[in-house]
């Protein structure tokens, strides 16, 4: 019953290897934009407020993320564990997130940060195409398309990202140093920190996350 946080840059690959974990464990996988995206559907208290927030071109505070996530776990079913991708983002975050499990009676079991040097991040990133339809996520040099610029899934056209083009990546990259990587030390006092290199085979990846939750 794991309970896991995949910490790492924009472009770390987060994403494919947490849903990867996810199927391996069968536990869900639970992030900041996912709890965001639900309540703003459903237009929920909680997801009208965040975009009274997002209207006026501000960030959505931490207090706000943090009652999101709480949601969401809330109603996931975590009875095998869960896996937390893009929260906790700050050090009041993740204290948010040890008041929450400790009122649950639960604790982490690993966070995994997926470290990946920046001049890899922008090329990664340069090198990446989504789905405006269905969401499906393509790179050009490790996963293309079949046919160019198609999605394999829907056939609609396939877009690049305003935040995946170069001149906004450095800037991504900047907020994530700023406020991300405390955690790194956060975590690392707790003796909870396992670091993976990102540009590793895919599947080496998850053998060594698999390996340092003692079920290789």
């Amino acid at each position: 019953m794991p309970r896991i946080i995949l910490l790492g840059p924009p472009g770390a690959g987060k994403g494919t290897k947490g849903s990867l974990l996810c199927d391996k464990y069968d536990i869900p996988g639970i992030s900041s934009g996912d709890a965001l995206r639900s309540n703003l559907e459903a237009r929920t208290p909680l997801g009208l407020e965040a975009k009274g927030y997002m209207d006026a071109g501000e960030l959505v505070p931490d207090s706000l993320i943090i009652a999101l996530v709480e949601d969401l776990i809330e109603k996931a079913d975590t009875k095998n564990g869960f896996l937390l991708d893009g929260f906790p983002r700050t050090i009041e975050q993740a204290e948010a997130l040890d008041v929450l499990l400790f009122g649950k009676s639960l604790e982490l079991d690993k966070v995994f940060y997926l470290r990946v040097t920046a001049d890899v991040l922008i090329d990664r990133l340069a090198k990446r195409r989504i789905c405006p339809k269905c969401g499906e996520i393509y790179n050009l040099q490790s996963k293309p398309p079949k046919e160019a610029d198609i999605c394999d899934a829907c056939g609609s056209a396939l877009i690049m990202r305003d935040d995946d083009k170069p001149e906004t990546i450095k800037k991504r990259i900047e907020v994530y140093d700023e406020q991300t990587k405390p955690l790194i030390e956060y975590y690392a006092k707790q003796d909870m920190l396992v670091e993976i290199d990102a540009t590793t085979e895919i599947d080496e990846q998850v053998s060594q996350m698999s390996d340092a939750l003692g079920e290789g």
